[in-house]
């Protein structure tokens, strides 16, 4: 282990190195190596500190181990260092989550759709709460929402909404969010004060780029047609709407919000790229679901993974078990954080487990 964290303080130099060169000539390698260095940052941290509490410790203990020394130095050396181990395993567990294997598409945009589910004029509206959720969200950590695509139900309710979320680690924060989000509450609409159970279906994926996945040209159905608004009537008296469907898979990926047919392909194109790249990396995870038991969840849209209970004020996440009595600051984007960071632990412990 220490001659892995010694390679990693040496590459952490040579990069600072190579990037002090005045007349670096590849751009691109100089921003591979920028990254590369930034992502260290805070591993070189975590090692230092560890080795500094380490060294500490020592000290400690040849005070205690010399017989002829000092006794009041002596009982204070052994008085700091229970406090000092403490300190010393929690640079260690802290280290250990830095050298987890990243997720490759942590640090990528998002593409998040959202569609009503079982209940109704109830579940859109509810699909159009948890929309806002998110775009509170992605406004307080200062990110970009842009809707893509959005069909609405007349009363408020989303039927179905597509945005691109933009920022820093955005997949990351946002990736356990996708299943199925039920909600109990009392509709406006019901007189007796019953309370109904509805739901909606969350999708996160990684924003791909070109070279995550290849489409051949091929593949793909293009189908163009007059965009329509509620209700049928028409909002364009163009062919401009565009339908996408990728034959091999069966994916089908429709765009009509643009009076253009250029920017609808442009969009419907990086939604279907979207789903492609999710798809391998689901593939790719089925293969090791097996083996790792105590995952927070398997991204499946399929997977009930959390409560909205209006009476009682609670939201809960039934992949760890968690309940939080804050309904309302968790649907305005303000306490997601504390059930993200949750999902996010529980993950980190069940990939520490399978690797000690």
């Amino acid at each position: 282990m220490n001659e892995k964290l010694d390679q990693l303080l040496q590459r952490h130099e040579e990069l600072a190195a190579q990037m002090s060169v005045q007349d670096y000539e590849d751009t691109q390698a100089f921003v591979r190596a920028s990254k590369e260095y930034s992502d260290l940052a805070p591993v070189v941290e975590a090692i230092r500190a560890l080795r500094a509490a380490e060294r500490e410790a020592e000290g400690l203990e040849e005070i205690m181990a010399d017989a002829g020394g000092d006794a009041e130095m002596r009982a204070l050396a052994q008085d700091e260092l229970p406090a000092l181990r403490e300190t010393i395993a929690g640079h260690e567990h802290r280290l250990k989550v830095l050298l987890l294997p990243r997720d490759a598409a942590d640090e990528k945009n998002a593409i998040l759709e959202i569609r009503a589910g079982t209940g109704g004029d109830e579940a859109a509206l509810f699909a159009a709460d948890l929309f806002r959720m998110y775009q509170r969200y992605a406004e307080l950590r200062g990110w970009r929402l842009a809707l893509m695509q959005a069909t609405e139900t007349g009363i408020g309710g989303f039927k179905e909404a597509i945005a691109e979320i933009s920022g820093g680690g955005v997949f990351a924060r946002l990736k356990f969010e996708s299943g199925v989000h039920r909600v109990q509450r009392v509709p406006e609409t019901e007189s007796s004060g019953r309370i109904h159970t509805s739901a909606a279906t969350v999708a996160v994926l990684p924003e791909a780029e070109e070279v995550d996945v290849a489409i051949d040209e091929r593949d793909l159905r293009i189908d163009v047609f007059r965009a329509s608004g509620p209700g049928g009537q028409s909002v364009n008296t163009t062919d401009s709407a565009v339908r996408i469907t990728h034959v091999p898979t069966g994916i089908v990926v429709s765009q009509q919000d643009e009076k253009s047919q250029h920017k609808n392909r442009a969009k419907a194109m990086k939604v279907l790229r979207a789903r492609l790249y999710q798809a391998e990396r689901a593939a790719r995870d089925a293969e090791r679901a097996a083996e790792r038991k105590s995952q927070v969840g398997s991204g499946d849209r399929s997977e009930r993974i959390r409560t909205y209970n209006f009476p009682q004020g609670r939201v809960t996440d039934h992949r760890i078990g968690l309940t939080l009595h804050k309904l309302d600051r968790i649907l305005a984007g303000e306490a997601l954080d504390e059930v993200i960071d949750a999902l996010t632990t529980h993950d980190q412990a069940a990939r520490l487990a399978e690797i000690s």
